[in-house]
């Protein structure tokens, strides 16, 4: 008696029963993974545009910020690299000094609990579900 070989119809059901199962299991998890990474780096880019306008208000000693600020100003002059997408940035003005700026994020694609959860406790929700952070600067000259 001869064996055919190969696999039954039922085999290969179960088989492609087993291989759904493990994507239900891990597509949630891969998901959950990305929207992670995407809302730390949205929290760096946040420390990075920061970090780029304190220097720039501290180094160039601007006499009126809210009229010479520009994210150009900051990628010319070398104080960030690439001006991340999505983000603004807005001075406000001051009489008595203290300078407030507002950065925003303004893709609503990354919730605050998850930019909170990447090391941005500061960072509120503004309108349109934008992310915004808020921080002020004292002129010392």
């Amino acid at each position: 008696m001869k064996m055919k070989k190969g696999f039954t119809l039922v085999e290969l059901l179960i088989v492609l029963a087993v291989i759904a199962a493990l994507l239900s299991v891990a597509t949630p998890l891969a998901l959950n993974a990305v929207k992670k990474a995407k809302a730390s780096q949205v929290a760096q880019n946040f420390r990075a545009i920061k970090s780029a306008v304190e220097n720039w208000f501290n180094t160039e000693s601007p006499a009126d910020p809210k009229t010479e600020f520009s994210k150009d100003t900051l990628l010319k002059k070398n104080y960030i690299n690439t001006w991340p997408d999505g983000f603004e940035v807005t001075p406000e003005a001051s009489n008595t000094g203290v300078y407030e700026f507002t950065i925003k994020y303004t893709k609503g694609d990354i919730s605050l609990v998850d930019v909170e959860k990447s090391g941005m406790p500061e960072v509120d929700e503004g309108e349109n579900n934008n992310l915004v952070l808020k921080f002020a600067l004292q002129k010392w000259w």
